[in-house]
């Protein structure tokens, strides 16, 4: 015989109590009593967080929002505008076919080549 017993005490007080009917009850209808309700708090949750979630990027986009490229010179004040047209004649008068390729200068104890590492 084992020295404690399986079975919890429980009084015949804590019969009557809320607690011991619904255990009671849950022990027959295990879905009714704790799967339904979990499952419609989770749907309605969803329901209820959606706007407070929309709200939350609305007023993240509102912050941040894309800048137009005029917007972006305007902040640097002595840009000059800039024009399509303008630049398309200023890169014809340019001469583009007598050009010479130069090597960009390497920081000192940089290495020549990529692919090697510096030791």
């Amino acid at each position: 015989m084992p020295t404690f017993q399986s079975k919890t005490f429980r009084s015949s007080a804590w019969e009557n109590t809320i607690a011991a009917k619904y255990r009671r009850h849950l022990k027959r209808h295990p879905f009714a009593l704790f799967g339904l309700p979990f499952i419609l708090t989770m749907v309605a949750g969803a329901f209820f967080l959606t706007p407070a979630q929309a709200l939350r990027y609305e007023k993240h986009d509102r912050k941040v929002r894309k800048m137009t490229q005029e917007e972006a010179l305007g902040m640097q004040k002595d840009r000059r505008g800039v024009d399509i047209n303008e630049e398309y004649y200023r890169l014809m008068g340019k001469d583009l076919d007598s050009w010479e390729q130069k090597r960009v200068e390497r920081l000192p104890g940089e290495s020549e080549n990529l692919w090697e590492r510096s030791k």
